[in-house]
């Protein structure tokens, strides 16, 4: 977690890392193709995206080949309390 001064998350500022946050936050998971589709970004932006988000420990994803390839993501304990921590200073 990187905050800065003003208590806000520095990996979750950039919009899209936020609205990825913030479309998983009432979730348990989400398939990736809702995902990319809610958000109107390419996959390979939403990949790149998500990969940063996963390194951090703030989204987990998985695999699930039963109906075909799909890909899941979800947010975890610490990207929700992070999540959380970010809107409460954004509301300051």
């Amino acid at each position: 977690m990187t905050v800065d001064t003003a208590g806000l998350d520095r990996l979750i500022l950039e919009p899209t890392r936020l609205r990825i946050c913030g479309f998983l936050a009432p979730l348990e998971e989400a398939d990736f193709g809702a995902l990319r589709d809610d958000l109107d970004v390419s996959e390979s932006a939403l990949s790149k995206h998500m990969a940063r988000l996963e390194a951090a420990g703030y989204v987990s994803t998985r695999k699930d080949t039963f109906d075909g390839r799909r890909s899941w993501a979800a947010l975890t304990g610490p990207g929700r309390r992070v999540l959380a921590a970010h809107v409460e200073a954004l509301q300051r």
